[in-house]
């Protein structure tokens, strides 16, 4: 239910950001499977997976083609003006790449976790995400709010001839957003759902809850500031770097900013995500590991 050229990046940030919240649950998932052995159960083929899978293919691709149906335009960031336009690999892509996008999000994040480094899992979701808001916010000509932000080609070409504010509005009063608004009902609110209930489904797991250093919903305020927020954020600030510097060196200062702020040992986001109580390690799964937990 995006604009294609942000759908993929969606997809991959969704699949990492399920596989994170049900770290702990993915953890025992492989102490489980080592013990039975890869003949009875498969170290990929899981239920939190199954199900992450089923999001992207029952929710994520059905609305997305709705929308794209419904106004090529908008869909295709005014790429196309009308069905005529839209190339048929985009639809193709859209279909087969969302649950490969996301499959590819929640696998990779799971192997993180799996190693015991699930910032770096978390790091994968922060990743999708940023690119999903720099997509919609700057685009790749720093057009992409007016692309967002215009129900069709005629508005887009006659963004710069009224105020941000009345473009907005004439959007807000737009059929195009009434069905963002619905299907965005439906598809976002079972993501919030899953990804809380599977946080607090690791919380209640047997020593799952060591970690967690504040009320579980701050923790979840947290954790959803940490995912969203933090992306969000980023792009507003690499869009006015491009804009202010230019692209070359505004994406140089920020990639400079975003690593001290990442991956500095000592970075805020670290200590947030520590509070949080997501697994930041955990042991390799192994037989001794089974014997253990027998």
């Amino acid at each position: 239910m995006i604009q294609i050229q942000a759908a993929l990046f969606w997809a991959y940030a969704v699949g990492a950001t399920f596989a994170v919240a049900a770290g702990r649950q993915l953890q025992i998932w492989e102490r489980l499977s080592v013990g039975e052995g890869p003949r009875t159960r498969s170290r990929v083929a899981n239920p939190y997976l199954t199900l992450t899978v089923l999001f992207a293919t029952l929710l994520l691709v059905p609305t997305g083609l709705f929308l794209l149906w419904q106004n090529p335009s908008w869909a295709t960031m005014h790429v196309a003006e009308a069905h005529r336009g839209v190339w048929a690999g985009f639809v193709l892509l859209y279909a087969g790449g969302i649950p490969v996008a996301t499959l590819l999000g929640f696998t990779a994040a799971q192997a993180l976790v799996l190693m015991g480094a699930g910032y770096w899992a978390y790091l994968q979701a922060v990743g999708g995400y940023f690119l999903l808001f720099g997509t919609l916010i700057h685009g790749w000509d720093g057009t992409g709010y007016a692309r967002l932000f215009s129900t069709g080609g005629r508005d887009f070409a006659d963004w710069p001839k009224d105020s941000i504010v009345n473009n907005v509005l004439d959007f807000l009063t737009s059929g195009t957003f009434l069905a963002l608004l619905l299907l965005g009902a439906a598809v976002i609110g079972t993501m919030l759902v899953t990804e809380i209930a599977w946080l607090m489904e690791g919380w209640e797991l047997p020593g799952g809850d060591e970690d967690r250093k504040v009320p579980r919903i701050v923790a979840i305020a947290l954790a959803a500031a940490g995912v969203y927020g933090l992306p969000f954020a980023g792009a507003l600030l690499a869009s006015g770097l491009m804009r202010w510097l230019g692209a070359p060196f505004g994406l140089l200062v920020f990639a400079a900013l975003a690593g001290v702020l990442l991956l500095h040992r000592g970075s805020p986001v670290r200590w947030l995500y520590g509070l949080v109580g997501i697994p930041e390690r955990h042991w390799r799964a192994s037989g001794d590991a089974v014997v253990e937990a027998a």
